[in-house]
């Protein structure tokens, strides 16, 4: 039987400047102008471990889901890169729209529960345009990653907001940005213009390159704030993958630092995951980084926070303990 597929043509696209913004460039903070709460001791500490790793050459990893651009913590994660305390910066797809739409129009994020009910969730005409540079990249250059694809094109573009874009600043810097899409997870996947293959393509492009960072883990720093399926996941397979290559070169990986920031309330001991009967247990970031991958010689930290806390105060320490 031949299955039929959804008429994308059908679909009625409308421009940004017909939708409700539930949040604008007004949230971005201002390097170190904010109220300071008190940093936690684990923050410190894994600054310490960042600074260490600067210096003997280990890769800092920072992976992030959308909310952390959400946050507006930019100018913080911006100033890292350009100082060389971050070598990678890890999306989920959603993190590249947020990105995307704040550096185009200053404004992002639409009411799931309002554009839901009326078929419009997510179906903006210029939103759409990342998946134009996709493919561009796609058909230009077959081993092109998606993370670089967009920070070139924000980067050389006129937008009036670039400023504040992770993926700009990557770019300006030659620091890694990799983007790891789950196909059918993002409103640009609705569209018309998006090509399965191009998107699949450079996202693993970028899976590629990620895990070439994570061989140099080793005395690094990997950190994970607010994504809980989509770093530990990718973490966790470049991981075995670099571990695989580093054993036939008679090297190892085991000592390195993991940090997650979340929301989630965590028992103080985080050393041993949680039994399948807890619900905990569920929570990929606590058995995958903070348990499994640093069992052999790594240490892990869990903070629980928001991102506009935690991530000022990550920088705050680095700065003070440099």
């Amino acid at each position: 039987m031949k299955l039929k597929l959804f008429d994308r043509k059908k679909l009625e696209l409308r421009s940004l400047s017909q939708r409700k913004h539930d949040l604008d460039y007004s949230v971005v903070l201002p390097l170190n102008v904010r109220k300071k709460p008190a940093i936690d001791k684990k923050i410190k500490t894994v600054a310490e471990r960042i600074i260490r790793a600067k210096r003997k050459q280990g890769s800092v990893i920072l992976m992030m889901g959308g909310h952390v651009i959400r946050s507006g913590v930019q100018n913080y994660i911006i100033d890292l890169m350009q100082r060389g305390y971050i070598s990678c910066l890890a999306l989920n797809g959603s993190g590249i729209i947020h990105d995307f739409e704040l550096a185009l129009i200053g404004a992002t994020t639409e009411s799931v529960a309002k554009y839901i009910k009326e078929g419009q969730f997510g179906l903006w005409k210029e939103t759409g345009r990342i998946n134009d540079i996709m493919n561009r990249a796609y058909k230009k250059n077959k081993t092109a990653g998606l993370g670089e694809a967009i920070g070139e094109y924000i980067e050389k573009s006129k937008f009036r907001y670039k400023s504040l874009s992770l993926l700009a600043a990557a770019y300006r810097f030659n620091i890694p940005a990799t983007v790891h899409v789950g196909i059918g997870y993002d409103i640009i996947h609705e569209h018309p213009n998006c090509d399965g293959a191009a998107t699949g393509a450079l996202s693993y492009n970028d899976f590629l390159r990620f895990a070439y960072i994570v061989q140099n883990i080793e005395n690094g720093v990997i950190m994970n704030f607010g994504s809980a399926i989509m770093a530990p996941e990718v973490f966790l397979k470049a991981l075995s993958m670099a571990r695989n290559v580093a054993r036939q070169e008679g090297r190892e990986i085991r000592h390195f630092t993991a940090l997650v920031c979340d929301l989630l309330k965590l028992p103080d001991n985080i050393s041993k995951e949680p039994s399948k009967d807890d619900r905990s247990y569920y929570f990929r970031p606590w058995k995958t980084m903070l348990v499994r991958t640093v069992a052999d010689g790594g240490e892990s930290f869990y903070v629980q926070g928001k991102h506009d806390e935690t991530i000022p105060g990550l920088w705050t320490s680095i700065n003070k303990g440099e």
